[in-house]
């Protein structure tokens, strides 16, 4: 629930922030708006995507009898993109997951790097990761 409430506060701040906003800046402004529109989608039907997921992985002989939650993806790096994980795991570690961090980066010119890690809080700061925890899957949308 805390998580909703930072990104309603976020998506206020956004609006509050793009009236005094240059026309060259309204790209931004809309890709904020796109962000926290996905999040707002993903919490709202992350039962429903977790499921589909599990469907997914039930048709192969792959999947696993781990719990699996479905996760809001907080990106930081090279690209502005907005998702949701599915994460899996032991159950009592899985409940303790609110989102995964996504970790970008490129190098060598031809190189791009994600690094995919189950977190306890929606933020990008004062995070703990969730050990015994991994990514099974993941949903994104460019925004």
């Amino acid at each position: 629930m805390q998580g909703k409430k930072w990104i309603a506060a976020a998506l206020v701040c956004g609006f509050l922030l793009g009236q005094g906003t240059a026309p060259a800046q309204a790209g931004i402004l809309g890709s904020v708006v796109k962000g926290g529109a996905v999040s707002l989608l993903v919490n709202q039907f992350a039962d429903q995507l977790n499921s589909a997921i599990n469907t997914l992985t039930a048709k192969y002989p792959i999947s696993s009898d781990y719990a699996t939650k479905v996760v809001p993806i907080i990106t930081v790096g090279d690209g502005s993109y907005a998702g949701a994980a599915q994460v899996s795991g032991p159950k009592a570690q899985v409940d303790k997951c609110q989102a995964a961090l996504q970790l970008e980066a490129s190098f060598f010119k031809s190189f791009r790097a994600k690094a995919l890690i189950p977190v306890d809080k929606v933020a990008i700061s004062g995070i703990n990761r969730v050990q015994g925890v991994g990514v099974s899957a993941q949903i994104d949308v460019k925004i």
